[in-house]
């Protein structure tokens, strides 16, 4: 038995290897979509136009306007004449905020009282105005220390900002393990979906069904192949963000690797699922993207979980990328304990029997 699944085995490796289209989209794409992504696909705010409305003479509010100017997030700043104006560059997408400060905003700082400076934002992009907001209130609340200064009265409180596991708010150490998991399960996805598919389209299915293979072992046969190539190129963008990217790796590697394996399980079981039910490698690549973009959006990669509703919140743990993203973000950026990566590891091995179980079935009732 064993050495008919692993001349099946060898088998599958070898047809990888000699398929240039394979080679690449599998062992040299995944590090090279690493690279781009880990630049392209960030949550951070720079480079924003932004404009600015005053309607003030006075020295203060020009000091105002000299801390946004000397910000490294706003590059490209737009001086109105006019309040109608404001909503034209809101419109028109030429700045995504606006500085209006009023006519007597120096004169009531001179005098003590309470100066307000209004703040307009492009709701339309919502999580980049709500990053701004926060910008913007920090610039404010310095300006606001540097007049208490001046007038010899502290201000009332100081609030000190320290971040744990990433105390330069380095946006690729956020980006990076979230992307490495994700593209992993791309590559086991690729790999699995197309096994079964691969060799119908190809007409060499029958030469399976007349084999000595038992259903079992050409599954084995399948299964083992894309494991493989999923670590190695895992291992590949692995180093890349390590080496290259310089994104620490904290944490234990061999939990690390012990948690990928079980991953890659329950994701080449979903996929074997999926290239059992079809007939063509066409079917399999629309039968991956129907699965694979909600995976995706509800692993918490592009939004945290915590913000879903209760019922999404447990719909998300049927998804191994959910859990295997914690892992990652935990193992890279700091010493996660063991009894965390075994709380995220075991749902996934109760996903992989689930799936490579039902692949099984279907598969033999796709042979009877």
């Amino acid at each position: 038995m064993w050495r008919r699944t692993l001349s099946l085995i060898i088998k599958e490796l070898l047809a990888s290897a000699r398929d240039r289209q394979t080679r690449w989209v599998v062992l040299f794409s995944p590090p090279f979509l690493l690279l781009i992504y880990a630049f392209a696909i960030t949550q951070e705010v720079k480079n924003v136009s932004m404009a600015v409305l005053n309607r003030d003479t006075g020295l203060e509010s020009r000091e105002l306007i000299s801390r946004f100017e000397g910000s490294k997030t706003f590059k490209h700043i737009r001086y109105l004449k006019d309040v109608s104006e404001i909503s034209a560059v809101i419109n028109s997408k030429t700045a995504i905020i606006v500085l209006h400060i009023g006519p007597d905003f120096s004169r009531r700082i001179a005098a003590r009282q309470r100066a307000e400076a209004q703040i307009v934002l492009d709701g339309r992009r919502s999580n980049a105005a709500q990053i701004l907001l926060g910008y913007t209130t920090r610039i404010v609340e310095r300006f606001n220390e540097e007049l208490a200064d001046r007038g010899s009265a502290p201000p009332p409180s100081a609030v000190t900002a320290r971040a744990w596991f990433n105390p330069n708010f380095e946006p690729l150490w956020s980006a990076v393990p979230a992307l490495f998991a994700v593209l992993t399960a791309v590559v086991g996805f690729m790999v699995s979906a197309l096994a079964v598919a691969r060799e119908r389209e190809l007409g060499t299915f029958e030469q399976l069904l007349v084999s000595p293979l038992q259903p079992v072992e050409i599954l084995v046969g399948k299964t083992a192949p894309a494991l493989i190539i999923a670590l190695a190129s895992a291992s590949a963008m692995l180093v890349l963000g390590w080496l290259v990217l310089d994104v620490p790796l904290i944490g234990s590697l061999p939990l690390l690797y012990t948690s990928m394996i079980v991953y890659l399980a329950a994701v080449i079981g979903i996929g074997l699922f999926i290239s059992s039910l079809v007939s063509t490698q066409q079917q399999a690549i629309i039968g991956l993207f129907i699965y694979m973009v909600p995976a995706v959006l509800l692993s918490g990669y592009a939004t945290p979980v915590e913000n879903m509703p209760d019922w999404l919140q447990w719909l998300t743990e049927t998804n191994p990328i959910t859990h295997f993203i914690i892992i990652c973000k935990g193992i890279f950026l700091k010493d996660v304990p063991t009894e965390l990566v075994v709380r995220h590891t075991w749902p996934m091995g109760l996903i992989a029997v689930a799936t490579l179980s039902a692949g099984t079935w279907l598969f033999r009732r796709r042979l009877a």
